[in-house]
């Protein structure tokens, strides 16, 4: 059997992109993991922003 490439898989944080508009202290962010051969671009997802109490986009950071 052949190895699994490991370094295809890397760890990336998500941030609120509301949440900065919104002039709140603070930041709403999450830890996560993406292949980077399968999504090349920038991560996009809705996650719960507990400060906002609702579902926000949160954007990959670099």
């Amino acid at each position: 059997m052949a190895k699994k490439n490991k370094e295809a898989r890397v760890q990336v944080i998500l941030e609120c992109t509301e949440h900065k508009k919104s002039g709140k202290p603070g930041t709403s962010r999450y830890i996560t993991t993406k292949n980077k051969k399968n999504t090349p671009g920038r991560l996009e997802l809705k996650k719960y922003n507990s400060t906002l109490k609702r579902m926000t986009i949160h954007r990959e950071i670099k």
